[in-house]
């Protein structure tokens, strides 16, 4: 199937014209845009979907003019301001009309909150957002099989247990994820050029595959919660030896808690993109990092290959073997909160179900099944968001 579609992209480019959606338009999606535009790749046109067509057109000028001012505003941007992501037939209605090539969801049910600001200091756990995370990209992904889409997707929250919940459920899912692995492999390069002297840091090749816990601790606090990581750094080719647990205490840098951290985030959609079109324009093979590739949970490196005639994907288990990368991934999803994810249902730990009731007083269901994700979020919201939000716990 991604291999169908990554075909259909090297059609497109070929015949001049590639569609990028951007499906909401907050801070990640705007600094995807004016990313976008940096390219001055006439051949993209960009579509910014969304339900407040006054507010994306004014965001969308101001990029374009921004741009402009830099000389690289080559792209075509049109504004679909009839999106509403709680519709899931206005979603497929914009996505047949468009048929675009690449679609990133970059929306959050909701918005303007960063869930970590709630869960890391209080149950030290992000899993517990998942039925919040799956449910607008089941929306797309419900949206893109009525359409009958064949572009590439791309998520943009916890794809760690969505995709695959998604795929377990028998749905349509997203193809990548720019998850916080993404941040995570430049800290390890910085950390490894500062400790060796090496000053063409962008040289260092890192090999990873971990979940979205192993992302925020290491991050965060520079240490592995006692699972040792699945990483090899190599530098020219050649490996370079350290010390695990001194690694990662280097990789802990400050960094601003506020929407500026969705830089990142967006950096990591544009990679994406990118490596996709670099892989298939020059017949070449391109890693980047991905959470809930091929369905998998936790994150992996992937191969996109535009060696042949007809491009392919595949994870990277040429370092480490994947039976060891999805054990690994598991582990480090545990400790997020997420016990397994099968048959169509979120499992979570009763470690993660028993410090949200001493936490927050709530008793969250053992179990959520595909059909019950509506009604779980909108539990978490009335029960969990709203009233830490009233005690000031996200501070």
């Amino acid at each position: 199937m991604l291999e169908e579609k990554l075909s259909l992209v090297k059609k497109h480019d070929s015949e001049g014209k590639i569609k990028v959606m951007i499906i909401g338009l907050g801070s990640v999606g705007n600094y995807l845009l004016s990313y976008l535009l940096s390219t001055g790749d006439e051949k993209l046109e960009i579509i910014v979907a969304g339900r407040n067509a006054d507010k994306l057109q004014c965001d969308v000028n101001i990029a374009r003019v921004a741009a402009l001012i830099r000389h690289q505003n080559r792209s075509v941007v049109t504004v679909d301001g009839n999106v509403d992501l709680e519709n899931i037939d206005s979603i497929a209605a914009s996505l047949a009309k468009h048929q675009p090539d690449f679609i990133v969801n970059t929306s959050r049910v909701y918005s303007g909150l960063k869930y970590g600001s709630i869960s890391w200091k209080n149950i030290r756990a992000y899993g517990i957002w998942t039925p919040l995370s799956i449910k607008y990209i089941r929306n797309i992904m419900l949206a893109y099989d009525k359409a009958g889409c064949k572009g590439i997707v791309i998520n943009t929250s916890y794809s760690d247990g969505t995709i695959p919940w998604l795929k377990s459920a028998g749905k349509h899912y997203p193809d990548f994820d720019s998850g916080n692995l993404n941040h995570l492999v430049p800290r390890l390069k910085f950390a490894v050029a500062n400790e060796k002297g090496i000053s063409d840091y962008w040289n260092i090749d890192i090999d990873i595959a971990t979940a979205h816990f192993h992302d925020v601790v290491i991050s965060k606090e520079g240490q592995n919660e006692g699972l040792v990581q699945l990483i090899k750094v190599s530098y020219k080719g050649e490996t370079i030896e350290m010390d695990q647990d001194d690694l990662l205490k280097k990789c802990v840098i400050s960094m601003p808690t506020d929407s500026k951290r969705n830089m990142m985030n967006a950096s990591s959609n544009f990679d994406i993109i990118s490596s996709v079109l670099t892989a298939i324009r020059e017949n070449t093979k391109v890693k980047f990092f991905s959470p809930g590739v091929f369905g998998n949970i936790g994150g992996f490196p992937v191969i996109v290959d535009g060696t042949s005639a007809e491009p392919t994907c595949y994870i990277d288990d040429s370092v480490f073997a994947l039976d060891e990368m999805i054990t690994k991934n598991k582990q480090s999803l545990a400790l997020d909160g997420v016990e397994d994810i099968r048959d169509g249902c979120l499992i979570y730990t009763d470690h993660l179900l028993s410090k949200v009731k001493n936490v927050f007083g709530v008793d969250l269901p053992k179990t959520v099944h595909f059909d019950e994700i509506d009604k779980t979020a909108d539990f978490i919201i009335d029960n969990i968001i709203n009233p830490a939000l009233e005690k000031g716990l996200n501070k």
